[in-house]
């Protein structure tokens, strides 16, 4: 098998993942402000919301807007999870309260590094081939990938937001392999995710790597 051009990789859930689970980060944030909820709730009505929401791609917005449509995409995700697990109207001031849960997932504290992660970025920074992420991440991922100490790894980062397209939708794909001046027949896209990763790497011409982190 003749080496990539490059290798991409998800971001989470590939390189790393939550630390416990979102329901109890979520949780204790609200406990702080007085909001007494079931973590395990929480975290079912924190993916029902995920799941019924749209991805997190803005075309056509301005490199500006960016990261003002990513905090409110989340906070109204923040928002109908709490309104699913019955208790938004605890909160006197909702705003407040997400306001610092967006912020700590910006830092290391909720994130932890799968144990295979570093040992395989070192062997392929050794051998000269070029790593990127590619994720449906938002901009907190500089910041994550810097507190992990991964950013180093990286000589691209390509995220939906920015592009205005999301995985598994081959712009996004395309957006990555432009920075890399690369044809997708010579790439790679490792990932978690079956659909979003794999069969959307197939789709757009990339070698698509499934890698199974979780059963789904």
């Amino acid at each position: 098998m003749s080496q990539p051009s490059v290798i991409f990789f998800d971001a989470a859930g590939t390189l790393f993942g939550v630390q416990g689970s979102i329901g109890a980060a979520y949780g204790n944030f609200a406990r702080r402000f007085g909001v007494e909820v079931d973590d395990r709730l929480l975290n079912q009505a924190f993916f029902d919301s995920f799941a019924a929401t749209e991805q997190a791609a803005f075309p056509g917005v301005p490199q500006t807007e960016i990261r003002r449509l990513e905090f409110q995409w989340w906070e109204a995700i923040a928002k109908d999870t709490f309104q699913r697990a019955g208790v938004f109207h605890q909160f006197a001031d909702f705003s407040a309260f997400f306001k610092q849960l967006y912020d700590y997932f910006a830092t290391a504290d909720p994130w932890f590094l799968y144990p295979d992660v570093r040992p395989t970025l070192e062997s392929l920074h050794s051998q000269g081939i070029p790593l990127g992420v590619l994720s449906n991440f938002d901009s907190r991922l500089y910041s994550v990938l810097e507190a992990l100490d991964l950013a180093q790894f990286f000589d691209s980062v390509t995220i939906s937001t920015v592009v205005g397209a999301a995985k598994p939708n081959p712009p996004i794909f395309a957006a990555g392999l432009e920075k890399h001046g690369c044809a997708a027949s010579d790439a790679w896209h490792i990932g978690d995710s079956y659909r979003d990763d794999y069969q959307g790497a197939i789709a757009a011409g990339l070698r698509g790597i499934w890698l199974r982190r979780n059963s789904d």
